[in-house]
């Protein structure tokens, strides 16, 4: 079955969770290319299954060949212990969306043990990475300010080291639903923030505290689990945890050429996982 097929036969099965980003109307009728709602805006799916939800562009700050030194990392299982952690907190038969899902390789890891997968991300690049992916989850370009979801449609939000819009999520998640999000502690990638800053203070430490606060002013219940872990590096590795997350971008030429000259033999992650309910 082609890619567009597929993804027309996911919009038919799950079209409720969908509503028009012009007149926030829940869409009624799909046909074999096109979502279309009561007030007659359509959307088609592209050649690659996905729907493109931006009313204007937004710049997405990693570019394609970040997100491929991300899959590769990521598919060599640099996340998979929180992976795995995370798993295990997911509600059966679950309905779940992967908020800023990048290239898609962390909900694909999931979405054996979801019944719906729905990925987003205002990057186009992105999303094309995603659908190359053999996964039932369906993607889609869109904006966490305005997000194309009616209310309260998903058990599950995933939050993994993205930006958080708690009135949105609040908005489109079930009543018993839970959002799970993942935040960098102090020590992660630790060894690269520190070849690269140095003599920076302001970039050669981390605090998560203010993200902490501020997802636990959104929810009643909290639970929080740090995961800390050493993950072995190739060169190969080495060189796509450089490029794969920000950390390069403001970091001196000298430096970035000393991380490329020696590349680490690991690197730390330390992340905790936080799951929020109402």
């Amino acid at each position: 079955m082609k890619k567009i097929e597929k993804a027309a036969l996911f919009l038919k099965q799950h079209r409720q969770l969908f509503r028009c980003p012009v007149c926030q109307a829940a869409y009624t009728s799909v046909t074999d290319k096109s979502i279309i709602c009561p007030n007659g805006h359509r959307l088609d799916l592209n050649k690659k299954g996905t729907l493109y939800f931006l009313r204007r562009a937004i710049a997405p700050e990693y570019d394609k060949e970040m997100l491929l030194c991300r899959r590769r990392i990521l598919q060599a299982g640099l996340f998979d212990p929180f992976v795995d952690l995370i798993k295990t907190q997911l509600p059966p038969a679950a309905t779940a969306l992967d908020v800023g899902c990048g290239e898609g390789t962390t909900l694909n890891q999931m979405e054996d043990q979801l019944a719906t997968a729905v990925g987003f991300d205002i990057s186009t690049d992105g999303i094309n990475l995603a659908t190359q992916q053999a996964t039932k989850a369906f993607f889609c370009v869109a904006d966490l300010a305005h997000l194309p979801f009616n209310e309260h449609t998903f058990d599950v939000i995933f939050n993994i080291f993205s930006p958080s819009n708690y009135h949105e999520f609040s908005r489109i998640l079930r009543p018993a639903g839970k959002v799970i999000k993942v935040i960098p502690n102090a020590d992660y990638l630790k060894e690269l923030r520190q070849a690269l800053y140095a003599d920076d203070a302001q970039n050669k430490t981390y605090s998560n505290e203010a993200v902490l606060t501020h997802f636990k002013e959104n929810y009643a219940k909290v639970t929080a689990k740090q995961v800390n872990y050493q993950f072995p590096l190739t060169p190969a590795l080495s060189h796509d945890l450089l490029y794969m997350t920000p950390l390069h971008w403001h970091a001196k030429p000298e430096r970035i050429q000393g991380v490329l000259a020696e590349p680490f033999s690991k690197i730390t992650v330390d992340v905790t996982v936080l799951t929020g309910e109402k």
